[in-house]
């Protein structure tokens, strides 16, 4: 199959599963609609199913999924422009169960599953008898797998209790739904019962894809996608050991060599050079694109050379990039005017480690497009030494100065969790992760230090917001649609909402 096609062509918003009666008129399908058991007929067809996977994992990894975490910690202020786009989220008030985004990332992610249901039961059903054909087909079961993976692991990161060994057989994760029923009403599955589907799917996926070799900036899934995704899961596990190990195994495997010059860098953020990159998925103008941070970051006006961000990365946040760090002019950069409706202001860091690969524009100025870097070689590293900092006797330093000294920083000797924590920030800034550190480690936060209080919002749900360890909203709410529509929902929601 050729990588390059990622289209969809048979959505499940399309498919119909309704019973009719034995009339010759009432048996036939509308006219732009097909069955299920008609979408599992052809080779064609199971291509099709498999493309959706990566379609969905597209639209999963970027836009408000990504941004809206980072948004509700502690690295950005809301500027005098940013008219309470995302407000919700960033003040932690009036940020409600019912809310539009808390809906929208949980019915996209139970969607994709949905589909993802629907085509291993089908894929069953398939009796090819070309060799190539099968292998394929086999190969399609195994992304089927690490797709499910993926998206529970979204869900039960975003929805539930961090991991905790002791408690997560009781801790109410998300609902398992692992075959396709219209009428089903599930409860939440307890945070043990979701890792161990997890779990269970990437070792069908690790084992159906262990002839698909990784490769830089790999679009299609393969056995290093899955590793990532692994020592991902399993950091959360706080098994270091697997984590430890599947991380390493990535690094040792020499593929993905870490970049070490600014113009390096700055290549891969904006026109998507991968020699770092695990896995992005396939992107094109102007029809197979992502969700972007749109303008929250940047705000380009191209008419007149300004910028007008939604949000302003805070002072100390800048402070934490030392000038001799090769990501400092890659991910901020200070343009002659950011336009604010009180004023102009000069000398005032934006983020920048969107700003829209030009090969993607649809038109005379930036989309903020990219394909989205869902793994890089970097966070192996940061994986490998935090789970080292947690097992006796291991080596964290190794990883964490080879990060350090590819970035241009000084190696540092036993290093402790705080220059972990710190490399962590610096390294994945603004790539979705920062909330989810924060709850993982089990830290409150403080916003502080503004580049120019004149630039922002303030008050206390603004640069002064202060949000202690286990804050409720650290987890975000079950959708009320959800608890009103599904009984098996009943009492289980987060506390808080």
């Amino acid at each position: 199959m050729r990588q390059n096609i990622i289209k969809k062509i048979l959505p499940l918003a399309v498919l119909v599963v309704t019973a009719f009666s034995c009339s010759d008129d009432l048996e036939r399908n509308p006219y732009d609609s097909i069955g299920v058991g008609q979408s599992f007929e052809t080779f064609a067809d199971a291509q099709n199913w498999n493309n959706g996977f990566y379609q969905d994992i597209r639209n999963r990894v970027s836009g408000y999924v990504q941004y809206s975490t980072d948004l509700q910690a502690d690295q950005l202020n809301a500027t005098t422009d940013f008219g309470n786009r995302n407000g919700f989220v960033h003040r932690w008030e009036g940020f409600l169960a019912a809310d539009g985004g808390i809906a929208s990332v949980w019915q996209n992610y139970y969607s994709a599953i949905t589909d993802i249901n629907i085509a291993l039961e089908g894929f069953e059903t398939f009796d090819f008898e070309d060799p190539a054909e099968l292998s394929d087909l086999n190969k399609f079961k195994a992304n089927a797998h690490f797709a499910r993976a993926f998206h529970y692991f979204g869900l039960v990161n975003r929805y539930a209790k961090p991991y905790n060994p002791s408690t997560a057989s009781s801790d109410l994760g998300v609902p398992l739904v692992l075959n396709y029923d219209v009428n089903a009403q599930p409860s939440r599955s307890t945070v043990q019962e979701v890792y161990n589907q997890i779990l269970s799917d990437l070792q069908i996926a690790k084992s159906g894809l262990a002839g698909e070799p990784g490769v830089q900036g790999a679009t299609t899934f393969n056995r290093d996608v899955v590793l990532a995704l692994e020592a991902r899961v399993k950091l959360n596990m706080q098994d270091w050991v697997g984590a430890k190990s599947a991380a390493d195994e990535l690094i040792n495997s020499g593929s993905y060599p870490l970049l070490t010059s600014e113009s390096g860098l700055n290549d891969m953020w904006v026109n998507d050079f991968a020699q770092e990159v695990i896995f992005m998925p396939f992107v094109s103008a102007p029809d197979e694109l992502p969700a972007s941070t749109g303008a929250i970051y940047l705000g380009y006006d191209g008419g007149s050379d300004t910028y007008t961000p939604d949000f302003l990365p805070s002072q100390w946040v800048v402070d934490m990039f030392d000038d001799n760090d090769i990501r400092k002019n890659v991910y901020f950069t200070q343009p002659a005017t950011v336009r604010l409706q009180n004023g102009d202001f000069s000398g005032v860091y934006v983020v920048n480690k969107f700003p829209g690969n030009p090969n993607l524009f649809t038109g005379a100025f930036t989309n903020y497009q990219h394909a989205p870097k869902v793994f890089r070689i970097a966070e192996m590293y940061l994986i490998s030494a935090e789970a080292a900092l947690n097992i006796p006797g291991a080596d964290a330093a190794t990883p964490l100065n080879e990060l350090k000294v590819a970035r241009n920083l000084p190696a540092i000797s036993n290093p402790t969790m705080q220059d972990l924590k710190d490399e962590r920030f610096r390294e994945l800034a603004f790539e979705g992760f920062r909330l989810d550190d924060l709850k993982r480690w089990g830290e409150g936060f403080q916003r502080r230090d503004p580049q120019n209080t004149s630039t922002i919002n303030l008050g206390s749900g603004y640069e002064s917001l202060s949000q202690p360890a286990g804050a409720d909203k650290f987890i975000w709410a079950i959708p009320s649609r959800d608890l009103t529509v599904n009984p098996g929902l009943k009492d289980q929601q987060n506390p808080g909402w």
